[in-house]
């Protein structure tokens, strides 16, 4: 299968803004200030939970699940960081690589569906996704 089949579920693309692509996975933030949030999507189409991905791909997006915690770490510099692949809402396989305070407004609760998304300002946004960006990029 090619990075041609791939469409992100547009549920995704509608709350979040594009940092690049890593070697199978695409890095999208979450448009959502409140909390420091990536997500990882697999370039594979039609793929639902991690046990459809080929064994290669279930090693690479483990791989690359470790590369967006350091980046997670070094980006926001978080108290935790909260992995998860939930896909109750959108079925696309997707992973979310959340930094957590102990000052957030969800703290120690989940951040799913915790009141309402709070896009970030544009230029913090662009701040935000270069300095992203360059993190993924020296990884």
């Amino acid at each position: 299968m090619s990075d041609s089949d791939f469409t992100l579920d547009p549920r995704l693309a509608a709350d979040t803004v594009e940092v690049g692509d890593l070697s199978l996975c695409r890095v999208l933030l979450m448009d959502d200030a409140r909390f420091p949030w990536l997500i990882l999507v697999p370039r594979r189409p039609d793929i639902s939970e991690i046990t459809d991905l080929s064994e290669d791909d279930a090693a690479a997006l483990w791989h690359e699940m470790r590369i967006a915690t350091r980046v997670m770490q070094a980006l926001a510099k978080p108290d935790k960081v909260n992995i998860a692949a939930l896909g109750n809402i959108v079925a696309q396989l997707h992973v979310h690589v959340v930094g957590r305070f102990r000052s957030d407004p969800a703290w120690p609760g989940p951040v799913w569906g915790f009141e309402t998304r709070t896009p970030y300002p544009p230029h913090a946004r662009a701040q935000l996704l270069e300095r992203a960006g360059a993190l993924f990029t020296a990884a």
